[in-house]
């Protein structure tokens, strides 16, 4: 009879111990998912572009605008794919890659092969969907002035987004991405937003105003966006709505901060 009693127990107290397991385990695997949907994700579009007009020079994104940006984010968590028009590598811009180009994030960068191995595998921008992301961001360089302000994949993109009041932030020469977006009424996408980018007198400052294509500071005013900057170089972002807009390679960690914030909203 004792024994008896003591199998009794030893069972109870298995099962228990069993039940609490698999409890523990349920609760975790509930904990994962909900971390998994929570999770922000965040749609990278880098440019394709890599000749400097007809000057025989080569250009592409410019580093501290990629990298800032992206480790501010994946460090708070953030899930980024990486897309350019023509997938694979992007060119980098050579210039930036230059000693005095050089911030604590491009370091990082050079020395991050992980990051340098996604980098050269983006995916082709025709195959993305703005459905499988929170917000899109666009790093700067000279080169997204001649592919991603006229590519039907970008303007389409930037205005999927937009339209489902999701974030589209840019840096730099990348606010060039908003030259042909537009409203649902078909007015410009940036018209009466506060916006800023490279200015023209930073432009007149590198030698290039008379190389680009078009000036990203005349070309927001054009389509009645109004536009804001601080002094050349000068780090400044500024938000407006679901637009969050930086004015050089200075501010592309900020404009990465405000992004962050909208997401958390």
């Amino acid at each position: 009879m004792k024994k008896t009693l003591t199998a009794i127990v030893l069972l109870a107290v298995a099962l228990s111990c069993k039940q609490a397991n698999e409890t523990e385990v349920t609760t975790l695997t509930n904990v994962e998912s909900k971390k998994e949907n929570t999770m922000k994700k965040v749609l990278f579009v880098l440019t394709s572009h890599e000749d400097l007009g007809d000057t025989g020079e080569k250009t592409g994104f410019w580093v501290e605008e990629f990298a800032a940006p992206y480790y501010l984010l994946k460090d708070k968590g953030v899930d980024i794919t990486l897309a350019s028009p023509k997938g694979g590598q992007p060119p980098i811009d050579p210039k930036s890659n230059t000693e005095d180009a050089q911030t604590p994030a491009t370091k990082r960068y050079f020395a991050d092969q992980e990051t340098q191995d996604i980098l050269a595998a983006t995916i082709k921008l025709e195959t993305v969907s703005q459905e499988d992301y929170d917000a899109v961001f666009y790093p700067g360089g000279h080169g997204p002035l001649w592919d991603l302000a006229e590519d039907k994949n970008s303007i389409a993109l930037i205005e999927s987004f937009y339209a489902h009041n999701k974030p589209v932030a840019a840096v730099c020469h990348a606010p060039a991405v908003f030259k042909n977006t537009k409203n649902e009424d078909g007015s410009p996408l940036v018209k009466g937003k506060t916006v800023t980018g490279f200015t023209n007198s930073e432009e007149e400052a590198v030698q290039l105003a008379d190389v680009v294509p078009f000036l990203v500071e005349d070309m927001l005013k054009a389509n009645g966006a109004k536009y804001e900057k601080v002094a050349d170089w000068g780090e400044f972002a500024v938000e407006d709505g679901l637009l969050i807009t930086g004015q050089n390679p200075a501010s592309s960690e900020l404009v990465a901060e405000k992004l962050l914030h909208k997401l958390s909203l």
